[in-house]
C-alpha cells in the first residue's frame, strides 16, 4: 500500500493552534461582557422594583400600627418598639431589615405626610432624593 505525502511540507496535526485557541477566548470574553453587563442590568432593575415593593409593605405596617393606636407613628422605628405613646401597641409590626430598601439605605418617612396621613419614600440606589432609572424617588401615594 502507498501513501502520498508532499516532499517538504510536513503533515500537519489534529489539534488548535495557539492563535485559535485565543481568538476563541477573546469571542467567548466578548460574549460574556455583553451577557454579563445585561444579566447585572436586570439584577439592578430588580432590586429597584423590590425596593419600590418595600415601600407598600411599610404603608401596610404603618396602617395596622395606625388601626391599633389611633394616629401612624412618628418614627418607621416605632414599628419595631414599642413608643412611650402607644396604648394599643400590638407589635412588632415590622424587622429592622424591612426599614432598609435593596441597596441599603433607609427609607424615608414623614409623618404627617405631604400627600396624606404619613409618606414613605424609596429614594432609589443612590439613596438620594431626585434622580432618574435606578436612581428615581417612588413614594407610597404614587
Amino acid at each position: 500500500m502507498y501513501t502520498l505525502q508532499r516532499r517538504g511540507t510536513p503533515m500537519r496535526s489534529a489539534g488548535f493552534t495557539l492563535i485559535e485557541m485565543i481568538a476563541v477566548l477573546v469571542l467567548i470574553g466578548i460574549v460574556m461582557t455583553i451577557v454579563g453587563g445585561k444579566v447585572m442590568q436586570n439584577f439592578q432593575n430588580g432590586e429597584y422594583k423590590a425596593g419600590v415593593a418595600g415601600v407598600h409593605s411599610l404603608e401596610m405596617k404603618v396602617q395596622a400600627y395606625e388601626l391599633d393606636n389611633g394616629s401612624p407613628p412618628q418614627s418607621l422605628n416605632d414599628l419595631i418598639t414599642r413608643p412611650g405613646n402607644a396604648s394599643n401597641w400590638n407589635g412588632p409590626y415590622a424587622k429592622a431589615s424591612d426599614l432598609k430598601d435593596p441597596f441599603q439605605h433607609p427609607y424615608f418617612y414623614k409623618a404627617p405626610g405631604d400627600h396624606g396621613d404619613f409618606d414613605i419614600i424609596f429614594y432609589g440606589k443612590d439613596g438620594q432624593p431626585g434622580g432618574d432609572g435606578l436612581n428615581k424617588d417612588y413614594g407610597n401615594w404614587q
